[in-house]
């Protein structure tokens, strides 16, 4: 199992949108969409490798040094099978 954290989600989409849009939109909104981009990415590279698998974008779950933390009120945004 592999899991990612994303760190820089608002920066990305700032440089995306430009200073004032990044700024106006939420950064829970930045977090759900470079996670959606990364997701897509992620599946069609794979793909495309002959892998097969399961890939989700998890709320409520955060990577820490000390273990993977897991909120009592976590869910799973997005699953996809591919």
């Amino acid at each position: 199992m592999i899991v990612l954290k994303i760190t820089n989600a608002s920066e990305v989409v700032s440089s995306k949108l430009g200073k004032l849009l990044g700024n106006l939109v939420p950064e829970a909104v930045d977090q759900a969409t470079v996670e959606a981009i990364l997701v897509s990415k992620l599946i069609e590279n794979l793909a495309a490798e002959g892998l097969q698998g399961e890939v989700a974008a998890v709320s409520g779950l955060d990577l820490q040094q000390s273990g993977l933390v897991l909120d009592p009120e976590s869910h799973i945004r997005t699953h996809r099978t591919f």
